[in-house]
């Protein structure tokens, strides 16, 4: 898509107050594609007073015709797919086949979803002698990262149209341009004017201004969990509501009797896909002492397979960190069994699919989240052994278990502390609600867990 050279405030794209540009770089290449506008705190306030003059009309407007806005919404995104899938894959450096199957797909179910959602929600309840309103919390400030760039904007977007609230929406610095084509299809999709609202640029700018800001009720934030606590100490200070969605470093922990050859495949799938840049992926796959050599050597395998099928990451700085990252895991007696810090590339900012073995839990590979293509396996005595290693780090945010026998794999799933578990593999579900325990974060999002995130209630007696 062509990048606009302005921000999308109160129903136009208008120029910033900011001279300031950030440069797009596609990561596969090195090459600048586009310029847009790097917001300042002035732009930030012009947007979110187009945000609060729009609130009132927005959050009186009927359920249903807030639930027809997300559906047209849907519908436009539907109709430019191609257009996400092929922005993604340039800004992001996404191979275009997981841009299209991914990228663009998964937040047109979400955004579906939640026009369902709307259309259905009951916000409003009678409990004894009260009634219980559901009201809109107001004004929320997005800040989204750049890993799932359309879908992290529309599990925020959405769910807060649809509560009848109003958004401004700070994307990552990396990837402005899919949120620019989002606010397009939000203008194409007849949502009033002010209430979505987009201003790109700096986290330590933009962003800060943004969760600064005393016109902003609810700061919804992804991201890491460092600038997660910044958030909520400034959201704190002022009793704002946040949303945090933070880092992971979650376990997939494969039981004896589990299917090993099938675990171990699809645990490194799961690792490798982004480019490692999810954070819920299985980044520490836990196996039994009697079948981990076995274990070390299907990952080994399986990991060979994705040299030439996953992208570069998302940026030179972010290669740096994975690189270092595995360079620390070599010093700290990690066995490398595949890939490692050189680049498979000369040109791009590519990562090494990497598996390391021999790997014990207090490693800094084992702690700390890398966000890359880096696999740590990890060998457990017994079951009780594999929990305490399973909650032994300060994130909670998704995990698995595999075992032959589906109720043993739930059984120890109850016991892991942590927001999300897949069973033997199990499938990705737009509604269920996503997000951490611990420091991975606080609230949900999807599905009416995510919608509950953007209401607040009031209750009336009689």
């Amino acid at each position: 898509m062509k990048a606009h050279d302005g921000l999308y405030i109160d129903g136009a794209w208008r120029p910033a107050a900011s001279t300031d540009v950030i440069e797009v770089v596609n990561p596969a290449d090195e090459q600048v594609i586009a310029r847009v506008p790097a917001a300042g705190a002035l732009d930030v306030d012009t947007a979110v007073r187009a945000a609060r003059a729009a609130l009132p009309g927005w959050a009186a407007t009927p359920p249903a015709e807030r639930a027809a806005r997300l559906a047209a919404l849907r519908d436009v995104l539907v109709t430019r797919k191609g257009e996400i899938a092929e922005t993604v894959t340039e800004e992001l450096g996404s191979p275009l086949q997981f841009s299209q199957a991914v990228h663009a797909a998964v937040p047109i179910a979400v955004a579906g979803s939640y026009a369902e959602l709307a259309a259905t929600h009951s916000f409003e309840e009678k409990v004894g002698n009260s009634t219980v309103l559901h009201e809109p919390v107001g004004v929320v400030g997005a800040i989204t990262p750049w890993n799932y760039p359309l879908h992290q904007i529309v599990a925020k977007a959405a769910p807060a149209l649809a509560a009848g609230c109003t958004v401004v929406l700070k994307p990552a610095e990396d990837t402005p341009l899919t949120a620019q084509l989002f606010a397009e299809a939000v203008d194409e999709a007849g949502v009033p004017a002010g209430v979505f609202n987009l201003v790109t640029g700096l986290g330590p700018v933009a962003g800060q201004a943004l969760a600064e800001h005393p016109g902003v009720d609810l700061v919804s934030f992804t991201g890491s969990t460092a600038v997660g606590k910044q958030i909520g100490a400034v959201a704190g200070a002022a009793v704002k509501k946040v949303a945090l969605e933070l880092g992971g470093k979650s376990a997939n922990v494969i039981l004896p009797s589990a299917d090993l050859a099938k675990a171990v495949n699809v645990g490194v799938a799961n690792v490798m896909s982004n480019s490692g840049q999810t954070c819920s992926a299985w980044t520490r796959m836990l196996v039994h002492r009697d079948r981990y050599d076995e274990a070390v050597e299907l990952a080994r395998t399986a990991a060979a397979k994705y040299g030439d099928r996953i992208g570069p990451v998302v940026s030179a700085r972010q290669q740096a960190r994975v690189r270092g990252y595995i360079e620390k895991g070599i010093a700290e007696g990690a066995r490398l069994v595949a890939g490692g810090p050189e680049s498979p590339h000369e040109k791009g900012y590519f990562v090494s699919p990497t598996v390391f073995a021999d790997v014990t839990p207090g490693m800094t590979i084992a702690q700390e989240e890398i966000f890359g293509p880096v696999l740590t396996l990890i060998r457990y005595e017994d079951e009780e052994d594999a929990l305490r290693i399973a909650n032994g780090t300060v994130y909670g945010l998704a995990g698995a278990v595999w075992a032959a026998d589906e109720a043993e794999a739930v059984a120890f799933a109850r016991r892991m502390d942590t927001g999300q578990v897949d069973i033997n593999g199990g499938r990705f579900n737009p509604l269920a609600p996503f997000g951490g325990y611990k420091q991975s974060g606080v609230g949900r999002e999807l599905g009416a867990h995510g919608l509950a995130e953007y209401l607040q209630t009031k209750s009336l007696q009689f």
